[in-house]
């Protein structure tokens, strides 16, 4: 009978031993087996750790090499709540909200709150919040010093080997800090719309939260590609802890630093436009002030703005309107500067020359069921004169005898109607008509500048191919690319867009253009003491719901020594409100930039003599049309 208790114990014990290890079996081909993929990636998570590293962006320079954008870092106070219990969080709210500048109550309940739900239901430690961005490094030196310092009424000696880790984890990690990368713009307003802005941003890097900065605006955010650069990372292995062990690196990749963009602009001039620009502001009071400095022979831009601006440091403080683009977005009819258009294709194509006669109808003329009118009543004008005079009547006359196909294709070879390729965002084409849609008056309109809508790059880059011989080139705004050495990665080389007249129009075209700065020209005011001016006027008039009125753009584009021509420079006013002709109130804007670049940029004079004081005339001005508010007679 104790026999076979005994042997019935043993099965039993056999039984048991079996399904042990028939479950100890099982276990061992579930995890090694039928759970090894779920497993291996869990465990390779508790043991290995990818530190991703952000690329300090490049910055953008001027042509000589000054600084218009950079990066420094400022701190992200960040929070790890699983490591204070709610009297702790307590205590470290109160101490830290003064120096971050916020209530100490909400900050509280940020570092109170150490669980959260998933979205499998499971409830997890909290171990990283967000406290503040943008701190100062100063302030998160304060915060450090502050934590090492902080009571929470524990006399450290006094506690267990179990619990000095924790307390010593409490006044060391509780509270620590991220790199947050902020953009600053040293010169404040300086070139704003050139550089546009750009933003700290989030980005999820393999998982990981970057800050980042983030081109939004202007080559900020037309170049971010290359001013970005890439982020590098490092995956390892690490103890227990979380400690990195160095000797068991897998990948180590550094990040790749944003390149540099270096601009045409040169900062000087740009300072000497903006101030320029200021003044004509305050003086006139229009709505918009915009100016550009160009390098007619290789369509490089020395500088480029439109008032009122803003300050890139800080972009949403300013209004939409100050933060957009006047010179590339907008778009108005050019007025007489249109002229030039006509009047170089009509020499061009030797349908008139310069001493060809007009009868200027003494400032009426009817045509297509519309009066045409002048400024003034002349009679008979050369074509020269008619430039000189800017007269509407003339340039309309020319326009009737150049056709309606021949006017077309010289305003889309001089590059109305499509965009410039500037590298900005927001840049638009401007309105040019197919001939099938004109009116019958719109040969006689087109020319002084009527019926089209250019924007004031476009307008000035036509200026430059007369002054260029009959080239158009393209803008020009990047000079190169470089990388944090200073090694040229890139460079870009002036590029010719086309022909628009052969050189011996060019040539005519600025003979005539001289003459509007002359004395019984239009821009008299323009005129430059050792420079021969070579340029053109415009009033044009405001269309309103289909019909023009007193409200006026005024306008000079101008370049010099006019012969050998270094800068082109438009000037354009948008309802000034103290005079309204562009020889008035855009001329001497012009000459103001044009002096003070000549002499930084040291262009050598073509007049070395001082001209004789001119005899005192009237200041004629351009041609607004119509002279009355309403529609074209």
């Amino acid at each position: 009978m104790a026999k076979r208790l005994q042997f019935q114990k043993l099965l039993l014990l056999g039984m048991l031993l079996i399904a042990a290890f028939a479950g100890l079996g099982y276990r061992l081909v579930d995890i090694q087996y039928l759970r090894h993929d779920e497993l291996s990636a869990k465990a390779e998570s508790n043991t290995k750790r990818e530190f991703v590293f952000a690329p300090r962006r490049g910055e953008i320079l001027d042509i000589k090499g000054n600084v218009l954008a950079t990066s420094t870092t400022a701190k992200t106070i960040c929070a790890d709540p699983s490591l204070m219990n709610d009297r702790q969080a307590d205590i470290v709210a109160r101490a830290l909200a003064p120096l971050l500048q916020v209530n100490d109550r909400a900050l509280y309940q940020r570092l109170a709150n150490r669980t959260r739900i998933t979205d499998k239901g499971r409830t997890n430690l909290i171990h990283y919040v967000r406290l503040e961005q943008r701190v100062p490094v100063e302030t998160w030196q304060k915060i450090q010093d502050t934590m090492t310092n902080l009571s929470f009424g524990v006399d450290e000696k006094k506690l267990s080997k179990l619990e000095q880790p924790a307390y010593r984890a409490l006044h060391q990690k509780s509270i620590f800090a991220e790199d947050y990368p902020i953009r600053v713009y040293p010169n404040q307003t300086l070139a704003a719309h050139v550089l546009g802005y750009a933003q700290t941003q989030d980005a999820d890097v393999n998982g990981d939260t970057v800050s980042e900065i983030v081109g939004l605006d202007g080559i900020e955010r037309t170049m971010d590609d290359k001013l970005s650069g890439a982020a590098g990372w490092r995956l390892t292995e690490t103890d227990p802890r979380g400690r990195e062990l160095v000797a068991l690196r897998q990948q180590d990749l550094g990040a790749r630093n944003g390149l540099n963009v270096v601009l045409t602009i040169d900062s000087v001039v740009q300072g000497m436009l903006e101030k320029a620009l200021a003044d004509a502001m305050e003086e006139h009071t229009p709505i918009s002030v915009s100016g550009i400095v160009v390098r007619p022979r290789t369509g490089e831009i020395l500088a480029m703005a439109t008032l009122p601006n803003f300050n890139p440091n800080n972009p949403g403080a300013a209004l939409p309107d100050a933060r957009r683009d006047r010179v590339i977005s907008d778009v108005v009819e050019p007025g007489s500067t249109f002229k030039v258009v006509v009047v170089s294709g009509a020499l061009n194509d030797h349908v008139i020359n310069l001493d060809d006669m007009f009868d200027c109808e003494n400032g009426h003329f009817a045509f297509a069921g519309r009066i045409l009118h002048d400024h003034e009543a002349y009679g008979l004008l050369s074509s020269k004169g008619i430039i000189t005079k800017s007269s509407n009547i003339g340039a309309a006359k020319i326009g009737i005898k150049l056709g309606e196909n021949r006017l077309y294709d010289y305003i889309t070879s001089y590059g109305f109607g499509t965009r410039t390729e500037l590298p900005l965002p927001g840049e638009v084409s401007g309105i040019v008509h197919p001939v099938k849609d004109w009116s019958k008056v719109s040969i006689a309109q087109i020319p002084m500048g009527q019926g089209i809508a250019v924007t004031r790059l476009q307008m000035i880059m036509a200026m430059c191919a007369i002054a260029n011989g009959g080239v158009l080139m393209r803008p020009m705004l990047i000079d190169h690319l470089e990388d944090e050495d200073g090694n040229v990665v890139v460079r870009y080389a002036p590029r010719a867009v086309r022909r628009t007249t052969d050189l011996s129009a060019a040539k005519q075209m600025v003979e005539a253009l001289k003459t509007v700065v002359s004395p019984e020209g239009t821009a008299a005011k323009a005129a430059m003491e050792h420079y021969t001016v070579a340029g053109k006027t415009g009033t044009a008039q405001k269309a309103e719901n289909g019909q023009y009125t007193r409200k006026y753009v005024a306008s000079f584009i101008g370049f010099f020594p006019a012969d050998d021509p270094q800068l082109c420079i438009s000037i354009v006013l948008d309802e000034p409100k103290e005079g309204y002709y562009g020889g008035q109130v855009a001329g001497p804007v012009f000459k103001d930039v044009a002096e003070q670049a000549a002499n930084y940029l040291d262009i050598k004079p073509d007049i070395e003599d001082k001209p004789a004081a001119p005899s005192v005339i009237a200041q004629a001005g351009d041609s607004p049309q119509p002279k009355t508010p309403g529609r074209m007679q």
